[in-house]
């Protein structure tokens, strides 16, 4: 089976999807550019139809759309409405230029998802706290966009739990902590910047959350409830709960199996269920493949399991 990903570079420890090519430390941008598969332009073309039959028949433009292919390869990407607004894959690591030489971010890991549909590149902010028993978790910061239609050029301040590799968007009460930019407006990196310059409030108030989360201590109750919340059915009994499997692992994973649920942090209390979740999304939920598992966990269903799983246990701290 084809992988999802086309191709990726990283720096350090292999990331926890287990894919891609390493990188020295410290590489300029134009090496992670061909390391990652990024060295290519989106190109746009007309949309053509044919009418008629047989050696009878004539070739029109369509309007109202246009086809999105890559450069390279020349295969096509997708088809849009000519108001479509391209990013090309060097903007997604230009992004990042001024923020790794003057702003202290470092870049960890870039690709391409979908065979260029989707595009990433996650830096290292700097930011870090350190929960009981030695829980740390650092900030990234993660520039996403799709060029077909199914994601918004999306500037995402995520965490990275470091003893367990589960990462966690940064969801806060006011949403500064993801700055979206719809294919219907040109992006603007310096005014993005300028929006996510509220993300050291945003990763303040996200470790005072996570402070509290571990230090609410949780009962059977909590955790039947809050995982039924999550993964299952509210309106069906436990013993006909669906996902069955999913809930039992997630139970699992919460009472001991999983990475650093021994953890002060984590032992019984709100932070650790939100880490079984998170654990089960990134490792454990079932997939076509890793690639696969990665695409849902930064940008489809699971991205959404885990917000609601961050969600639903703010609601233990109420």
């Amino acid at each position: 089976m084809a992988h999802l990903v086309e191709s990726m570079a990283f720096v350090r420890q292999t990331p926890w999807h287990g894919l891609g090519n390493r990188l020295p430390d410290k590489q300029p941008l134009e090496v992670w550019l061909e390391a990652a598969g990024m060295d290519w332009e989106i190109k746009t073309t007309d949309v053509l139809f044919r009418v008629g039959s047989g050696s009878n028949f004539n070739v029109h433009p369509n309007p109202d759309a246009k086809v999105l292919y890559r450069s390279d390869t020349l295969a096509p990407l997708s088809v849009v409405s000519p108001r479509y607004k391209v990013v090309q894959p060097k903007e997604i690591l230009e992004f990042y230029r001024d923020l790794v030489s003057i702003g202290g971010f470092e870049l960890e890991t870039a690709g391409v998802l979908k065979e260029g549909k989707k595009l990433w590149a996650l830096a290292k902010t700097g930011e870090e706290f350190l929960l009981r028993g030695g829980d740390r978790v650092k900030g990234y910061l993660l520039l996403a966009t799709s060029c077909d239609g199914t994601l918004a050029t999306t500037a995402q301040f995520t965490s990275v739990r470091v003893v367990c590799n589960n990462t966690l968007q940064i969801a806060t009460d006011d949403r500064v902590g993801a700055i979206k930019v719809p294919h219907s407006t040109t992006f603007d990196p310096m005014a993005v910047k300028q929006a996510l310059g509220v993300g050291a409030s945003a990763w303040e108030a996200f470790e005072e959350k996570a402070q509290v989360l571990a230090g609410r201590k949780v009962n059977r109750m909590d955790v039947t409830k809050y995982i039924i919340d999550v993964l299952g059915d509210r309106n069906a009994p436990i013993a006909e709960q669906p996902n069955e499997k999913g809930l039992k692992t997630v139970v699992d994973l919460f009472a001991g199996q999983g990475k650093g649920s021994n953890l002060a942090s984590s032992e019984g209390t709100a932070w650790g269920l939100v880490n079984a979740v998170t654990e089960y999304v990134d490792h454990h939920r079932r997939a076509r493949s890793q690639d696969y598992r990665l695409d849902s966990a930064w940008f489809g269903q699971g991205a959404g399991i885990k917000e609601k799983a961050w969600l639903e246990a703010l609601k233990l701290v109420a």
